[in-house]
């Protein structure tokens, strides 16, 4: 009898997330935006939208610090978030 493995067959052949790699902070750089978020989150029963300037806090954190990709706050959710650019404040103060 012969238990022979197919090597011909197509191989696999890993490829990157698409949005990269999330590397653990081995360093704790982001422990105390991480414990931050934590606490938010357990003080509100699990309900994230409560933590939401929390976990920007932390996802800035984590992008200063080359833990994830650079990617802009308003493609992760945070636009209503962020601070109005000087000619936005300009335009929505006009009558």
């Amino acid at each position: 009898m012969s238990t022979a493995m197919n090597f011909s067959s197509k191989s696999f052949k890993p490829r990157a997330p698409d949005k990269g790699s999330f590397p653990l902070d081995h360093f704790g750089e982001c422990k105390d935006f991480k414990e931050t978020f934590m606490k938010c989150l357990r003080d509100n029963n699990f309900n994230n939208s409560i933590c939401r300037l929390q976990s920007k806090e932390y996802l800035e954190c984590r992008m200063n610090h080359q833990l994830m990709a650079k990617e802009p706050l308003e493609k992760l959710g945070f636009k209503d978030l962020m601070d109005p650019t000087p000619n936005q404040a300009d335009e929505e103060a006009k009558p």
